[in-house]
């Protein structure tokens, strides 16, 4: 894209903040400080996370929730030595913190209960594990969307309900270590502090809110209550309605797994992927502040509606998803960016990286992959797998369907970063 458009695209997504609401200014001004380059990325370990830790927990005592953990917001936790992400890292054994409080239920039959709402404030700090851009090392990651924007919405939630009386207890947690691999949401579920994992009657977490294009918000884990289809079609009418997409078990690479792997209901609001995820270009000044206090608003009605429904939900199941045989990690990388909210019999691009094997294939945003090598791609999981049974270097045909055609590309797909 041309320099003049860039500029252009930026001024689009980013108003001149005299001309935001009082809650788009609250939300931008928290990712501004979240995303800034003095956070150092908030890698684990990093003084930047401490400070980060720090900023929620002051937030969270202004909002008026209680401190969950003996009069202080912070549950600290060491990051174990085995986690395929610290392993071979000098990681094993930092001491990080998931920041908790909570607004208590009013009503005795149901104040036992809790709905969690949780975002992750940690990224990747300076690259390494996790990074998608090369040569990036060194170089620090400010996660403005990956999760600065859930952890600036989470605190707006804070805001317009730490005053309020639920019928249900409400829990709010910024997790740490989610880059890493959900630690922080593992060892919440482990050490649940103020109810036990099996009295949440909710979780909900947002993770990538950022970045709103065309109203268009997704609800991803909303087949894991039967009520849940219903309540936020609700929701969303009221509201003034989102192009919401609501759909898909709970599993996915973000906090809220960790709470369907202990069969509480989950739902994940998700503004989806672009170019800028997890690379130096995820930056503040690439935030919808009008559409992140949007889906703050919103998350919240979904958070009070939850607190306050009489009835039980009804948890709906579903096995995690397969791993490829004898493989690990997420192989051969093809630089797609998929419709996270799914498409039937495929895998709908929103788009492809700037000179990944996906473009020079000649691959674009629209495409719908059906097949990658031999392995059908009928969605998100088959195609990790068929990724994960090739490497770089390999020569793959990728079959497509393009508005009403089938084409046949060619791609040599490339070396992942670790």
């Amino acid at each position: 894209m041309a320099a003049t458009s860039l500029l252009l695209a930026a001024a689009l997504v980013a108003p001149a903040q005299d001309t935001l609401s009082p809650a788009a200014r609250r939300v931008l001004a928290d990712v501004r400080w979240l995303a800034a380059d003095a956070r150092e990325g908030r890698g684990a370990g990093t003084l930047g996370l401490a400070q980060a830790e720090r900023y929620v927990a002051a937030a969270f005592r202004r909002a008026g929730l209680e401190p969950a953990v003996g009069g202080a917001f912070f549950q600290p936790f060491a990051l174990p030595a085995d986690a395929p992400a610290v392993l071979h890292t000098p990681l094993a054994g930092t001491v990080v913190a998931n920041v908790v409080g909570f607004v208590a239920g009013r009503d005795p039959a149901r104040r036992g209960q809790a709905v969690v709402v949780g975002a992750h404030y940690d990224h990747l700090g300076r690259g390494g594990f996790g990074a998608l851009d090369p040569d990036s090392g060194g170089r620090v990651h400010n996660g403005a969307d990956d999760n600065a924007s859930g952890t600036a919405a989470l605190l707006e939630i804070a805001r317009r309900l730490g005053r309020r009386q639920p019928a249900r207890t409400i829990v709010f947690v910024a997790f740490a270590a989610e880059e890493l691999g959900d630690l922080g949401s593992a060892y919440f579920v482990r050490h649940p502090l103020v109810a036990p994992i099996d009295s949440v009657y909710a979780m909900v977490n947002l993770d990538m809110v950022g970045r709103l294009r065309a109203d268009r918000l997704l609800a991803l884990g909303a087949a894991t209550a039967r009520e849940f289809p219903a309540l936020l079609d609700s929701l969303n009418a009221a509201a003034g309605g989102f192009e919401l997409r609501a759909s898909g078990d709970g599993w996915g690479p973000s906090d809220h797994a960790s709470f369907f792997a202990a069969k509480r209901p989950v739902l994940h609001l998700f503004t989806d992927l672009h170019e800028d995820y997890h690379r130096t270009t995820d930056d503040w000044d690439k935030i919808n502040a009008v559409g992140l206090a949007r889906v703050a608003a919103f998350a919240a009605d979904v958070v009070w509606a939850l607190a306050e429904r009489t009835g039980p939900l009804t948890f709906v199941d579903a096995p995690p998803p397969a791993l490829a045989a004898g493989g690990q990690g997420y192989g051969a990388y093809l630089g797609t960016i998929p419709d996270m909210s799914g498409s039937p019999g495929g895998v709908r691009l929103t788009g492809v990286r700037r000179d990944s094997p996906a473009e020079r294939a000649g691959l674009r945003a629209g495409d719908v992959i059906t097949a990658i090598g031999d392995k059908r791609v009928a969605n998100l999981y088959d195609m990790t797998d068929a990724l994960r049974s090739h490497r770089a270097g390999d020569t793959v045909r990728i079959v497509v369907r393009r508005d009403t055609a089938e084409l046949r590309l060619t791609a040599v797909l490339g070396q992942r970063d670790s």
